[in-house]
C-alpha cells in the first residue's frame, strides 16, 4: 500500500523590514573615523568639479547674446543663432575639412605607432635600457603644449632649425615650415604623436605584461621564429584588451 507524503508547505516569506535613515549625526561620526581618506579624495573631487564640472556652467554662453556687464544670468537668449551663423560662414567648410584630415591621419599614424612602441619594448631584455627606453619615450607627455609649439618653432625654423639645416646640408632650400598651409596638417599630427604616443604605450605595456610567458614560449617549441613567435602569441591573447 503506498504512503502518500503530503507536500510541505513552504514558509511564509519574510515581511522586508524598514530601511533605517541614517542620521546626519551618525554620517559625521563614519566621516570622522575615516577622515584620512576623505583628505586624500578631496583634491580629486575638488578638481574634478573645478575644472570638469564648473565650465560646464559657461556653456550657456553659446546660447546667448553674452555681455560682461549683464553675466550669464542677464544676458539675453539667442537660440541657435551663433551656431547658424558659423555653419554659413565662409571659414566653416575650411575648418570641417582640417578637422577630418587630422581625425583620420590620427587614426592612421598615432593608433598604430604606440602599439609597435609597446612590441618593440616589451622585447628588450636588458631591463636597465628598458626602462631608460620607457622614460625617454613617456617623458614628453609630461610636456604642455605650449612648450610643444615652442619646440616646433625651434626645430623648424628656416634660419636655424635642425630641419632646415639638415636640408641645407642636402643641397636643399630652406623651408618656411610653420608659415605654409600644407605642412599645419603634417605638422600638427607629427607633434601630436611624439608627444602622446609614449603614454599609449604604457598602456599597451600594460596589456602586454599580463600575457602568459607560457603561450610565447610553446610558439617557439612550435617552430616558431622569435618575432614570428610574438605575433603568434601576443596578437591573440591581448584582443581582449
Amino acid at each position: 500500500m503506498s504512503r502518500t507524503i503530503p507536500a510541505r508547505r513552504g514558509r511564509p516569506s519574510a515581511a522586508p523590514l524598514p530601511q533605517r535613515r541614517i542620521s546626519f549625526s551618525l554620517r559625521l561620526k563614519r566621516i570622522s573615523r575615516a577622515w584620512q581618506l576623505y583628505v586624500l579624495l578631496a583634491p580629486a573631487l575638488i578638481y574634478i568639479g573645478v575644472f570638469k564640472y564648473w565650465p560646464m556652467y559657461g556653456v550657456q554662453i553659446a546660447f546667448k547674446n553674452y555681455n560682461p556687464a549683464d553675466g550669464f544670468t542677464d544676458s539675453p537668449w539667442v537660440g541657435l543663432t551663433h551656431f547658424i551663423r558659423f555653419v554659413n560662414s565662409y571659414q566653416f567648410g575650411q575648418i570641417l575639412g582640417n578637422t577630418l584630415w587630422i581625425a583620420v591621419l590620427g587614426l592612421l599614424v598615432a593608433f598604430p605607432i604606440p602599439i609597435v612602441l609597446a612590441l618593440l619594448v616589451n622585447q628588450l631584455q636588458n631591463e636597465r635600457f628598458k626602462k631608460f627606453t620607457q622614460t625617454v619615450l613617456y617623458s614628453p607627455a609630461f610636456i604642455s603644449t605650449v612648450v610643444v609649439v615652442g619646440i616646433m618653432f625651434v626645430v623648424l625654423s628656416p634660419r636655424s632649425g635642425l630641419v632646415n639645416n639638415a636640408i641645407q646640408l642636402a643641397g636643399g632650400e630652406p623651408v618656411f615650415f610653420m608659415g605654409s598651409a600644407e605642412w599645419f596638417r603634417p605638422i600638427y599630427v607629427i607633434s601630436d604623436v611624439w608627444q602622446n604616443a609614449g603614454f599609449s604605450m604604457i598602456v599597451y605595456l600594460a596589456a602586454l605584461a599580463a600575457i602568459d610567458p607560457a603561450l610565447h614560449d610553446a610558439a617557439k617549441v612550435d617552430g616558431a621564429r622569435s618575432s614570428s613567435a610574438s605575433g603568434i602569441s601576443i596578437c591573440p591573447a591581448s584582443c581582449r584588451w
